[in-house]
């Protein structure tokens, strides 16, 4: 099953840690459901989303182990996401809206830690893919904000993860990766400019409408 041919729609929500997505995550998933009163709405994030995917989101983010035993746990998790309910809330028709996909893959193990992209794009094959090409949101927002800013951000924020933990120079690479992807799949991906005020960024967000 290809995303682009299933009476669902997939969104993603991406973002260096400390880039304000996750303060208009269910705002936007009640906006949706007004704007689109038939159709359910889905909110999920990665890793997690299931409970297994919950217990290895909680090994990734706190546990020091090797680049490829984080990504292929990471691409674990977003298997039985995806087999558990990405898939079937797609083909019931649902839209889905997740925090992370395999954008944050290829941006923090790719970018920041460096994995080589053909590992990744192995791994992306695998896990999404099929007869019909893969499974891909229909939309990214990402939203964007330099490294310096989103520090400055997260060092206001609760007890940090182990990738929150990374250096500046970390959050550029990530940063990059996102970008070179946004630039590489421009109709997929919408970029938000995170340095607005929340109160704009939501006027953009608003402004977003679903093409089915």
């Amino acid at each position: 099953m290809s995303n682009r041919n299933q009476p669902g729609f997939f969104i993603s929500f991406e973002g260096i840690d400390g880039a304000g997505k996750s303060t208009h995550l269910e705002a936007f998933a009640q906006h949706l459901r007004s704007r689109y009163p038939g159709k359910d709405v889905l909110l999920t994030r990665e890793p997690g989303g299931t409970p297994l995917g919950e217990e290895l989101r909680r090994v990734l983010l706190n546990q020091a182990m090797h680049i490829e035993t984080e990504a292929l746990l990471m691409f674990a998790a977003r298997r039985e996401h995806l087999a558990q309910v990405i898939e079937p809330a797609l083909l019931a028709g649902k839209i889905v809206i997740s925090d992370r996909f395999t954008d944050a893959s290829f941006a923090y193990q790719g970018g920041g830690r460096g994995l080589s992209l053909d590992k990744l794009n192995t791994l992306e094959e695998l896990v999404q893919g099929r007869a019909e090409g893969l499974i891909q949101p229909n939309l990214t927002l990402l939203f964007d904000l330099p490294g310096s800013v989103a520090e400055e951000r997260r060092s206001k924020a609760r007890s940090p993860d182990k990738f929150e933990q990374l250096d500046l120079s970390f959050f550029e690479k990530v940063r990059a990766e996102y970008l070179r992807r946004a630039k590489e799949d421009p109709e997929r991906f919408v970029i938000i400019d995170a340095l607005q005020t929340p109160e704009l960024i939501w006027k953009r967000l608003q402004e977003i409408r679903l093409q089915y």
